[in-house]
């Protein structure tokens, strides 16, 4: 973390009784008093974020048996009222989210609230023996995912990141297609995610009764800069690089993390962006179209290949947004809820006439190139295996996201941290789309190791801050609590 969020996690600790000392290794005073989580326990969890996707998260938690809300944590007052009224009138509201990980009634806590939250409280929520969902992207800059790795680790805590389309039905057949060889050595994949309306662009309804009254301003900007309240930016917070990571952290991270689970790679090397602002162009200062290109190296499980993805939120063509998986032998096309393979294999032979140089040669050469081409092809090298197409269609009951949250809660009663989507996955796939953003807005390649989860400076540059537009926290920033997710 660069030095002024350092400050600022130790400003969040001097505030609260909840707070450990500035080692990791020490664990809270309270971490002993808290109950455990047994197979016939119910588990009771407590969202920190109730916007748009703090409420979907809450009711796909709780559509698994044996899990009860009871508390929530949010800026706006509505939202709170709202949370009562749908969740019960018994569900404790609170703007403070270390009132949330203060009682001993709480055994995981959903973390739901604008990006540049994510690992501030994620690492409060473990140091306090909390198991942790947190939403993606699980960190909002580069520098930020080992020191969250790091305190999962040592907490000993359950911990899933929330991109819960591998957790579908078609993108589980995706991988197993793709293991089984069904489609040869990938060598390129491409996905989008394209949109055009206003709400997919973001700019979400602003409450008619939001002011400084009815919203904790400051607690909302966090270590962000200082600025005079602003609604659009409370509840459009996605279209501020501020508060959240563009097109690249809300939408290729869910194309990405899909492309790492069914590929099994750990991450691209290199990754190149580029984009503009074209058509929603007030309110926002990060793109609206953006491309990246992203190299991944061969490794154990796959042969170097090459991804490309997408984001145009200005598309009033068709859109098919799909992820397309390319190998030498054949195509796994697939979404959330469908998946086509076509396997097509060439023939060994490689034929000769039509637009080729055979018609260009004296008829004498052509008879004795016929002659040597069929001495070293037999007939059975010239007929390609007929093409095959597998399609797939996920059950009309599959619900990715309640099967997401249902992984993260059997892992806590197994007192495992190994979730199909723990924070070393989360973090290999978060880094690659903080690396678009750092792409686009510095105009230049960036290099990555996605072994050691390190960025690289190849041409000996020394490493740089990434360009957060972040100013030093100030003392009274320094106790504020928590933001919540529109």
């Amino acid at each position: 973390m660069h030095s002024n969020r350092r400050d600022f996690i130790k400003g969040l600790s001097a505030a609260s009784a909840l707070v450990a000392t500035q080692s990791v290794a020490k664990p809270f005073n309270i971490i002993r008093d808290l109950k455990k989580v047994s197979p016939n326990d119910k588990i009771r969890i407590a969202t920190i974020g109730m916007g748009i996707q703090g409420n979907f998260d809450t009711q796909a938690a709780l559509r698994n048996p044996d899990v009860e809300l009871v508390a929530v944590a949010d800026l706006y007052s509505g939202r709170l009222e709202h949370a009562r009224t749908a969740f019960g009138q018994q569900v404790y509201t609170t703007r403070d989210y270390r009132e949330i990980l203060a009682r001993k009634d709480v055994d995981a806590v959903l973390v739901v609230t604008p990006d540049h939250w994510h690992d501030h409280i994620t690492i409060a929520a473990l140091k306090a023996g909390k198991h942790v969902y947190c939403e993606k992207p699980m960190v909002q800059h580069l520098n930020e995912g080992k020191a969250v790795i790091d305190a999962w680790k040592k907490s000993g805590k359950t911990m899933q990141v929330g991109s819960q389309r591998i957790s579908s039905a078609s993108f589980k057949e995706a991988k197993r297609l793709i293991e089984a060889g069904e489609i040869g050595q990938i060598n390129y994949i491409e996905s989008n995610s394209d949109r055009f309306n206003a709400i997919g662009a973001w700019n979400y309804s602003v409450p008619p009764d939001a002011s400084p009254q009815t919203v904790d301003w400051d607690r909302f900007l966090g270590d962000a800069p200082k600025r005079p309240f602003d609604p659009i930016r409370f509840f459009r917070w996605r279209n501020f690089k501020d508060y959240g990571t563009g097109v690249a952290g809300d939408l290729f991270i869910h194309l990405i993390t899909g492309v790492h689970y069914v590929t099994n790679t750990l991450g691209p090397t290199r990754v190149y962006s580029s984009g503009n602002l074209a058509y929603w162009k007030e309110n926002r200062d990060v793109p609206d179209i953006m491309t990246s290109i992203m190299d991944y190296p061969k490794t154990e499980q796959h042969e170097a290949f090459q991804m490309v993805l997408r984001v145009n939120f200005a598309n009033a063509g068709k859109i098919s947004n799909v992820t397309r998986i390319i190998g030498n032998e054949g195509t796994v096309e697939f979404s959330e809820n469908n998946l086509i393979l076509t396997r097509k294999k060439l023939p060994i032979a490689p034929g000769y006439g039509n637009y080729d140089s055979f018609f260009t040669f004296t008829e004498d050469v052509q008879k004795k190139f016929v002659e040597q081409y069929d001495a070293k092809y037999p007939p059975e090298t010239r007929t390609a295996e007929p093409v095959k197409e597998i399609k797939f269609e996920a059950p009309k009951d599959d619900d990715a996201h309640a099967k997401h949250f249902a992984d993260f809660f059997t892992n806590m009663r197994a007192g495992s941290q190994g979730t199909i989507e723990d924070p070393v996955f989360g973090f290999r796939a978060a880094a690659p789309v903080l690396a678009c953003n750092e792409s686009y807005f510095e105009n230049k390649v960036v290099h990555w190791d996605p072994v050691t989860m390190t960025q690289k400076y190849p041409d000996g540059a020394k490493s740089k801050k990434p360009s957060t537009g972040k100013k030093p926290v100030s003392p009274a920033q320094k106790s504020v609590s928590v933001a919540k997710k529109s």
